[in-house]
């Protein structure tokens, strides 16, 4: 099967640039051309390859140029090039041959064909050392175009993917909310159930900006968590107790766009709401050794193996979503880790790069 990117056109540097790398040899002709100073007609037939090499430079660019366009095979590009400057050589010898005629003051009886092939390799070997440069200068061009490519439609593919599990949460936690609202009407309390609509809105419509970037601000972050929490602070009442313990200097760190709701939501779904007495869901935030330290710690209802077990194997949605974005913003940089603390409670702890508003704006 053929690679997609053999569809594609191939990249070329600049026309200027092989040229430019082309220097250099017509320095080495010109370098090999002073010993020879003096020598009457070696002297001549030397400097003359220089002007002629620069001759040809721009004729034999333009043909490699349009071979490779073309996408010619190896064999066919190489064969052509070297029937080519062979070519190019073959006249050179001819023009030496002539200025030899000219400066023995006779003129030329013929070609001699043996005096002009023993010479060939002169001309011949700079100019075959210019197709090999700039088929370096080629396939170097070639190689950045098609990183780049690669690189940004893995870039694509990572936006698809993060947006894919952004996307996830919403339907999983509109389900949720309406079954609350549900049961609140069905329990005959119809305050709480249109409290809990008004704050179900005003959270939807923050959380379906399409404006929004995959990192926003701990502080924008923090209100919609709160928008949340009040929803479930209907349905639970008193059951539910909240306590945040985060410091003001970290209001503009960046942290991933609905970062807390799927830490908060398992917390209380699976730890708070099957209690028969309160439970309290504890959110820390701090910063240490250049990372940001993120912990959702809450109490759980007595005989809670099973459902913490579950939680900790990945099958809660939440928290396998959670892992799988931090794996994708931040490849290599985080950590996370989620399990009974020694005083029983569940603990669900994040560790991402310290990055903030004012930080990115100075730079």
């Amino acid at each position: 099967m053929a690679d997609i990117g053999d569809d594609l056109p191939r990249a070329l540097p600049p026309l200027w640039l092989p040229l430019v790398a082309g220097i250099p040899l017509a320095v080495c002709l010109l370098l090999i051309a002073l010993p020879n100073i003096g020598h009457g007609l070696a002297t001549a037939s030397r400097i003359l390859f220089l002007p002629s090499f620069l001759l040809w430079l721009l004729p034999l660019t333009l043909l490699q140029r349009a071979l490779w366009r073309r996408r010619s095979s190896a064999p066919i590009t190489v064969a052509v090039l070297l029937a080519t400057t062979a070519a190019m050589a073959l006249c050179v010898r001819l023009g030496v041959t002539v200025l030899a005629a000219a400066m023995n003051e006779s003129a030329p009886q013929g070609v001699n064909w043996l005096y002009v092939v023993r010479g060939l390799e002169g001309p011949w070997l700079p100019l075959i050392a210019y197709c090999a440069l700039h088929a370096v200068v080629n396939y170097y061009a070639q190689f950045r175009s098609e990183r780049e490519r690669r690189i940004e439609a893995q870039a694509l593919a990572r936006e698809a993917e993060l947006l894919a599990l952004r996307y996830q949460l919403q339907p999983h936690f509109l389900f949720n909310t309406l079954n609350a609202i549900s049961s609140l009407m069905a329990n005959d309390r119809p305050r709480q159930a249109q409290q809990m609509l008004s704050r179900l809105g005003e959270f939807l419509r923050a959380t379906l900006d399409g404006a929004r970037g995959h990192e926003v601000s701990l502080a924008d972050e923090l209100s919609l968590t709160e928008a949340y929490l009040d929803i479930e602070q209907a349905r639970l009442g008193e059951r539910l107790r909240l306590q945040w313990n985060f410091g003001p200097d970290l209001l503009a760190a960046r942290v991933p766009y609905l970062l807390f709701q799927p830490l908060v939501e398992n917390a209380i779904r699976h730890g708070i709401a099957p209690r028969s007495e309160p439970g309290r869901l504890d959110i820390r935030v701090e910063a240490r050794d250049g990372q940001l330290h993120i912990d959702a710690i809450n109490d759980v209802p007595q005989g809670a193996d099973a459902i913490v077990r579950r939680s900790d194997d990945g099958t809660a949605l939440g928290l396998r979503n959670t892992r799988q974005r931090l794996e994708k913003l931040y490849p290599g940089a985080h950590a996370m880790d989620a399990g009974l603390d020694a005083d029983g409670r569940y603990r669900v702890h994040l560790r991402i790069p310290l990055r903030s508003d004012a930080a990115e704006a100075g730079a």
